[in-house]
């Protein structure tokens, strides 16, 4: 029975998240000082100690996201014997690049190095207060994008993720995101919310951003995945390093299309099962707007890491 391993994106962080496995499995902590050894600060007292608004910076989140989901991976393979060969990985957004860390295209250490290193150019992108982004609930593609180019027609705002039916985010200038929201019922939207970030994430203001990633892709080693990974850019796998560099790139300034993964993996892959391996159950929440019926696993506790264990050997 074919399955995808599914990597959550910013958002899901949670001060405390990681300490049940890392006081339970070497393995876990081996994870959590390797990022430490490679940031070069203590990004695991930060993760079990900071304060909220400390961790939720974006150049604090991503390494602390993905360092919550490699640990548990690697507990799940290693400490609890879990044989692993999915149809695919993905991720959202900063899950992506786990994705590629689950597939071995890249190292772990490189790559939390360059999540810290997205998180800081992301921020330095655009001056604090500029940015922002928000949620409109109930409107679908065509309403949000016509939305958008009413609002802002020269583009100051655009759709940023596409993350499940009737949910869809927008990204871009703050006085252009407010007046979406403000307009948004008069498209047919339910509302919109305001999202609590500090920059146009996924938007064109992003474009020098992705620019410094690219520098940075050309320092690292990257191999050929060893699953396909379903990149947020295209919702469709890509697997060689020219490809995979290609759509990490493009995905910096352009939308998140996870509602179309979802609907590839599901229609194309047949994939009927999911296990979200990291912090929370948020990409478990969308995969069940995005299709019913399916079976979803998520979690990182060992608790939950064991049963996802237990659903593995049942594909």
């Amino acid at each position: 029975m074919p399955y995808a391993l599914c990597f959550p994106g910013q958002g899901s962080q949670k001060v405390g998240m990681g300490r049940e496995i890392y006081e339970a499995f070497h393995l876990a902590k081996d994870v959590f000082d390797e990022a430490d050894d490679a940031l070069n600060f203590h990004l695991t007292k930060l993760i079990f100690e900071g304060s909220e608004e400390e961790l939720t910076l974006t150049k604090n989140s991503q390494p602390a996201i993905m360092t919550m989901s490699i640990a548990a991976l690697r507990v799940l393979i290693n400490e609890m014997g879990a044989k692993i060969n999915p149809a695919c990985c993905a991720g959202h957004s900063l899950g992506e690049y786990t994705a590629l860390v689950a597939g071995e295209a890249i190292s772990f250490r490189d790559a939390v190095q360059l999540v810290h290193k997205r998180g800081i150019f992301m921020q330095e992108a655009v001056p604090e207060g500029k940015g922002a982004m928000a949620a409109l609930l109930g409107l679908d593609e065509d309403g949000v994008k016509n939305l958008c180019d009413n609002v802002a027609p020269n583009g100051e705002i655009q759709p940023a993720n596409f993350n499940s039916p009737g949910q869809v985010v927008i990204s871009g200038l703050s006085e252009f995101i407010d007046k979406a929201i403000e307009n948004a019922k008069t498209y047919g939207a339910k509302k919109g919310v305001k999202l609590n970030v500090s920059a146009p994430f996924h938007s064109v203001y992003m474009k020098p951003a992705a620019e410094k990633l690219k520098a940075e892709f050309e320092k690292i080693s990257w191999n050929d995945a060893k699953y396909d990974i379903i990149a947020n850019v295209s919702a469709k796998p890509v697997k060689n390093p020219d490809e995979i560099r290609a759509s990490l790139y493009a995905q910096t300034f352009s939308p998140v299309l996870w509602e179309q993964s979802v609907n590839y993996m599901a229609d194309t892959l047949g994939i009927n099962t999911y296990f979200e391996i990291g912090n929370g159950d948020v990409l478990s929440g969308l995969i069940k707007r995005c299709k019913r019926g399916m079976n979803l696993f998520s979690g990182a506790t060992p608790e939950k890491l064991e049963k996802i264990r237990e659903e593995l050997e049942k594909c």
